[in-house]
């Protein structure tokens, strides 16, 4: 749930992909943890996180981070492992007529990125690792963000932050082995049978030998809106350009898949088409365990195309790939949990910023 770093309640342009001065990262954390505050706030307020203890933001992050002390100051609490990215979004047009969002517009908008894989361990394996993602933050010429932050699975195994909770809770390594318990897992998934789509997913999923060649998935439906007010529910997913080969067996470096794309790079920019499933009357908008029949109406809006790397963090370090950041023409839809992140991402930053003021992380 988390990849905090800026919170984003206004869109502010995307900055230059360069390597930020560290007193410019610590001043941009300090008035980054004033507006996480506000955002967090605002979020309880209106119920965003529900009144349950369970969904509360910072038990949430308690829970992410292993106990009221992280285990890993001044990272992020999730996908704490991760290379910074820069490229450009290559619209074709053809969603220019859902949605009156600038980006949509035939023409090319800057980004700057960010693969990664699940968990908080900051030095943990890349190649292993039962998640990848790739979150974009995508500047519109007018000064507006699209934030987007996608994942390799295509549904969420809950419903419900309060859920999503009790999953972090059953996934939490044992001390004995340092990996979850499989007895507890079960449980988990027996309680929580809305999650058969999800395991269904996970039973046939095989990673593929590079972030290049995976496909990346939002499980939370957005609105576009096009100038006349029209409203149509989709979902995203980035499909790779590039054909790729199952993972080899190991041993593998812990940062083997930083090491192939930053190889990968250095022969050309990496592309994958940004193609929006459309949903129809009935289709379960606000709860992303449900997905779509593939037979729904798919249109490509444009190409993702990354063409530099920045290891060390570069400008993703004072980042939230928060993604209610939306451009207008592009709204969430109601689903919780896609509602409940920004006052997780916000709590996660706060706490962050305060380790790196203390000299903690990087």
């Amino acid at each position: 749930m988390d990849r905090s770093g800026a919170p984003a309640q206004c869109a502010q342009a995307v900055p230059p992909p360069s390597l930020p001065a560290v007193s410019r990262l610590l001043r941009s954390a300090l008035i980054a943890a004033l507006l996480a505050a506000v955002a967090l706030a605002f979020a309880w307020v209106r119920g965003g996180l529900g009144r349950a203890e369970d969904s509360r933001p910072g038990d949430i992050v308690d829970t992410q981070q292993g106990g009221a002390e992280p285990r890993h100051a001044g990272v992020r609490r999730a996908h704490a492992r991760g290379l910074c990215v820069s490229g450009r979004f290559l619209a074709s047009g053809e969603a220019a007529a859902l949605s009156s969002a600038r980006v949509f517009a035939p023409g090319q908008s800057p980004l700057i990125g960010r693969l990664s894989v699940g968990g908080g361990d900051p030095a943990g394996p890349e190649a292993t690792a039962g998640v990848r993602s790739l979150a974009l933050a995508i500047a519109q010429a007018d000064g507006q963000q699209w934030r987007m932050a996608m994942n390799t699975p295509p549904v969420l195994p809950v419903a419900t932050p309060q859920a999503f909770h009790a999953q972090l809770r059953a996934m939490a390594p044992d001390p004995a082995t340092g990996r979850p318990d499989p007895q507890r897992l079960a449980g988990f998934f027996a309680a929580h049978p809305e999650s058969a789509a999800f395991r269904a997913w996970q039973a046939q999923y095989r990673a593929s030998d590079s972030w290049a060649t995976t496909r990346y998935h939002a499980a939370n439906a957005f609105v576009l809106v096009d100038a006349e007010g029209r409203r149509q529910p989709v979902r995203w997913l980035l499909e790779p350009e590039q054909a790729g080969a199952p993972l080899p067996e190991g041993p593998h470096a812990a940062d083997a898949l930083s090491r192939e794309f930053l190889e990968r790079l250095a022969r050309g920019p990496v592309r994958w088409t940004l193609r929006l499933q459309l949903a129809e009357p009935g289709d379960a908008v606000d709860d992303p365990s449900r997905p779509w029949p593939p037979s729904r109406r798919q249109v490509d809006a444009g190409v993702v195309e990354l063409a530099a790397a920045h290891p060390g963090g570069g400008a993703c370090d004072g980042l939230s790939f928060d993604p209610l950041v939306l451009p207008r023409g592009i709204r969430p839809s109601a689903d919780p949990i896609l509602h409940a992140r920004r006052a997780a991402y916000a709590e996660s930053l706060r706490r962050r910023a305060a380790e790196v003021r203390a000299g903690a992380g990087r």
